[in-house]
């Protein structure tokens, strides 16, 4: 049955869950108005743009969640390991330990990747940019933090995949862990030079 949604906001969990367990194509509008409890005409009102426009709304709210709980956090703080710490709380909390699938990172693999190139792109360039930049103010030389940013950040997606898969999130936590240990040790290593 189809319920009142004061906002179009209102309407985004709904569509991520939807996007996220069925994917672009398969999300048809009857899945998505269940997800977000939305009749078709509703659906239309909030988003004239169809489908397209429901996707790209849901990309830019996780694009801001983790501007906001992630990549801020790395740009603002003053100790690196305190910034590498408030990241992987963030994204062990988004990804539910794993049992979450990244909408993002799994539109980055498929056809869907086409329309959306350019937000998904913006996404992983902000999070490698955002871990990169707080490793150099750590001390890391440009070089290593760069390739360090981009192992944690794909070592992160490949994490969300496996936990899923196998069904474990202890692997999930497990990986950021071991991450965060691989971090610390390269700041660790720029403290003795």
């Amino acid at each position: 049955m189809a319920r009142l949604i004061a906002e179009r906001a209102d309407a985004l969990p709904g569509l991520a869950e939807a996007f996220r367990e069925h994917g672009y194509a398969g999300a048809s509008l009857s899945l998505i108005g269940t997800a977000t409890g939305l009749g078709r005409g509703s659906l239309y009102h909030f988003f004239p743009g169809g489908k397209q426009e429901m996707a790209a709304a849901v990309l830019d709210d996780v694009a801001r969640w983790f501007e906001g709980a992630v990549f801020a956090p790395l740009d603002a703080a003053d100790d690196p390991r305190a910034g590498i710490d408030a990241m992987m709380v963030a994204v062990d909390r988004y990804f539910e330990s794993g049992r979450r699938a990244c909408l993002i990172g799994s539109w980055g693999l498929g056809a869907t990747r086409d329309p959306f190139a350019a937000p998904i792109a913006d996404y992983f360039r902000r999070w490698i940019g955002a871990l990169q930049t707080l490793l150099i103010r750590g001390g890391v030389a440009e070089g290593h933090a760069t390739v360090l940013a981009q192992d944690v950040v794909s070592g992160i997606q490949g994490a969300v995949v496996l936990a899923r898969g196998l069904d474990d999130p202890g692997l999930f936590r497990a990986t950021l862990g071991r991450l965060t240990a691989r971090l610390y040790t390269a700041l660790a290593a720029a403290d003795i030079q």
